[in-house]
């Protein structure tokens, strides 16, 4: 079986061999370090609480507020201790009342066994899209950055994504920045490694910025 790093460093190749543009960026930023982190299901949940908190708010603030939640968590993001918080310990931390909502429905449905986060874990992207989404607050976006991030599934390719799309516009000196629906196509020739293009159009816009 080919290792992980290997995939890596096959993708990373692919990449500089199939878009001169992308090269560029891929030679003067660091490795793409996409890697699965070790299975649990409290490591999923605190991934999936970190996402949807760094929903439409800057890198800054999602860290500040992440950091006060742990504190309140005593480090401990787990589905037990997020049901147990009231609305008004997380709204003290700089939670948004959907938001809230967002993190406790997946707590409560993991708990409840509506959902079982573990068995994302083995699911396919297209599986595992689907679970997550099934929940108030969670849409593509955020599942397909647990995918790359958590998972570490290296043929995700993220069009809903603002920075992506601006990042592809900037290394190909477009005029206008493709839409969902034009970016969708330019991913096809990465494939199975997507995810990397995808990570070094976000290096366009933060070259020594580590994800």
């Amino acid at each position: 079986m080919v290792s992980h790093s290997t995939h890596l460093r096959n993708g990373i190749e692919q990449v500089k061999s199939i878009c001169p543009h992308l090269k560029h960026f891929v030679e003067i930023s660091g490795k793409c370090n996409l890697k699965p982190q070790e299975p649990s299901i409290n490591s999923y949940f605190e991934s999936l609480v970190r996402s949807v908190i760094a929903q439409q708010i800057s890198a800054v603030a999602a860290g500040t507020i992440t950091q006060r939640v742990k504190k309140l968590t005593n480090n401990k993001i787990t589905p037990r201790v997020i049901s147990n918080r009231t609305e008004k310990e997380l709204r003290s931390v700089g939670l948004s009342a959907s938001k809230i909502k967002t993190i406790q429905g997946l707590a409560n449905a993991h708990l409840s066994k509506e959902i079982n986060l573990a068995d994302l874990t083995d699911a396919t992207n297209d599986e595992a899209v689907k679970m997550l989404s099934s929940q108030w607050g969670i849409g593509r976006w955020t599942a397909e950055m647990f995918l790359m991030f958590t998972l570490g599934r290296l043929d995700i390719w993220p069009v809903g994504d603002l920075a992506v799309r601006r990042g592809w516009q900037i290394a190909h000196g477009l005029k206008d920045m493709p839409n969902e629906k034009q970016m969708e196509p330019l991913g096809n020739p990465f494939a199975p490694y997507r995810s990397i293009a995808a990570w070094y159009c976000w290096r366009v816009l933060e070259p020594e910025e580590p994800w």
